[in-house]
């Protein structure tokens, strides 16, 4: 219910633009442009967690990306999963494209991070995922084919990463992550999502499950890299 209010009080109440603060719209038009219009870099944390696969993200984690993100994820402006879905699908089509091997033909399986049950429920919603299910449409509507498969749990709890170094956040998270056995074999190129990457250690994490579940992992697409 909480998910349902948020996306109806978004339509009928006035705001500002989450990018900018300006305007009456929850993404002003630049913010829009400069959030989607690629192209997306590769980006390598410091230090690169060894098993990180390629990482392309769509925007840098400052300024008015970073709004945006934290506005979707922590206010709970639901609206603002177009535009981010949009903006992953940038970084998805580099990290293709970086890929090489990946033909366009074949069904892409976008893998999102998951997010702590805890954190769900206080949000009321999974950033992560809807951010991915919004990217997985917009690159079904111009013809490449994609479906999210969220298939990670979290099989034990983990600290709060938020004060923790590089190296910590890799010892917190490690082993942390799980897919059924054989959940992805035979899926198809295997792409983790992720809203933004700074450490690398979430998404080195989610790399490690995914190719213990049978997944043919090559690469991880954000909206953002810190």
């Amino acid at each position: 219910m909480r998910g349902w209010w948020r996306e109806i009080r978004g339509l009928v109440l006035p705001t500002a633009c989450a990018g900018c603060g300006a305007g009456h719209e929850v993404l002003c038009e630049g913010c829009r442009r400069m959030l989607c219009a690629g192209p997306a870099r590769r980006v390598r944390p410091s230090p690169e967690p060894p098993g990180l696969p390629p990482v392309f993200a769509a925007a840098g984690y400052a300024d008015m990306a970073r709004a945006v993100l934290l506005a979707h994820k922590e206010r709970g402006m639901l609206a603002l999963a177009a535009p981010l879905g949009r903006a992953l699908a940038v970084s998805v089509r580099a990290a293709c494209a970086a890929g090489g091997a990946v033909g366009v033909a074949a069904e892409l399986s976008l893998v999102p991070v998951p997010s702590a049950r805890a954190s769900v429920a206080r949000r009321g919603h999974d950033p992560v995922r809807r951010v991915a299910l919004a990217a997985a449409g917009a690159l079904r509507a111009e013809g490449r084919p994609a479906r999210v498969r969220a298939v990670l749990r979290q099989r034990r709890r983990v600290t709060d990463q938020s004060g923790l170094t590089a190296a910590q956040r890799l010892a917190n998270l490690s082993g942390a992550l799980a897919a059924p056995p054989g959940a992805l074999a035979g899926a198809g190129p295997v792409l983790l999502v992720d809203d933004l990457v700074t450490t690398g250690a979430s998404l080195t994490e989610a790399a490690r499950a995914v190719r213990a579940a049978g997944g043919r992992l090559f690469g991880a697409a954000v909206v953002a890299g810190g």
